[in-house]
């Protein structure tokens, strides 16, 4: 099994080389003022000029206006938005449209009922689940909770997503068995502080996400090589 890796939240050249160098597919800059994690756009142009097509750049943005959005898009030229608010479908659809650019929209999620959502997001390229925020907190992700993995156990088999919420790299195997997620989203996770990203845990995470992806591959292989003798047993005694 094939994993993507996406590190968020980078805030400077020694985080973003590192996860450049550890692997990253893709890379999030953050745009929300209530963020530790949030970018000022030149700052974010100088970040996103380093990635050099390296990885892909996402731009992760809350509740933003058409505006904002663009001076976002003129900035870091991103290869997707991320839009982490509370944007209803209709919006989703309307930004693509406009920027033409694939759009991945987080969903929060506290249990199943969260998931009834899910349809209505057609239009999203990609949907990120993420936990949901406490009715206190000033932002509604980054906050290294995670939620329930077990809601996801039917999501493998419908819409391309990607999981985040309160991973590391301690976890982010049990997390990719349990919801048989291909892709993995990481910000407080391999941090020291919040918003200041530690380069040894970005490696770390990297990695372990790889082993994980290795082992269910492994796994896999193993459990069809199991069945195969037992086909061929029955073949054999139909004759």
């Amino acid at each position: 099994m094939a994993v993507l890796v996406k590190i968020c939240g980078l805030k400077t050249l020694e985080a973003l080389d590192a996860a450049l160098a550890g692997g990253a597919d893709l890379v999030g800059f953050v745009f929300f003022p209530p963020s530790p994690r949030h970018l000022a756009l030149d700052a974010g142009a100088t970040l996103a000029a380093r990635v050099a097509g390296r990885a892909r750049k996402v731009a992760l943005s809350v509740d933003a206006d058409d505006a904002t959005l663009a001076a976002i898009i003129d900035a870091v030229h991103p290869d997707l938005l991320q839009l982490h608010g509370a944007e209803p479908p209709a919006r989703v659809s309307a930004l693509k449209q406009r920027f033409s650019l694939p759009v991945m929209k987080a969903i929060a999620v506290e249990t199943a009922a969260d998931l009834g959502v899910v349809p209505a997001y057609a239009s999203a390229d990609w949907l990120i689940f993420d936990a949901r925020a406490p009715l206190s907190a000033t932002r509604p992700g980054g906050l290294g909770r995670p939620f329930d993995w077990r809601l996801l156990k039917d999501q493998a088999r419908g819409r391309p997503f990607m999981l985040s919420g309160g991973l590391d790299a301690e976890n982010v195997g049990e997390a990719l068995r349990i919801t048989g997620a291909r892709a993995v989203d990481v910000s407080s996770g391999v941090e020291r502080a919040p918003g200041e990203k530690d380069p040894e845990k970005i490696i770390a995470f990297i990695a372990a996400a790889r082993r994980a992806a290795v082992v269910e591959s492994s796994d896999a292989g193993q459990e069809q090589g199991a069945e195969a003798p037992r086909s061929t047993v029955s073949a054999v005694e139909n004759q």
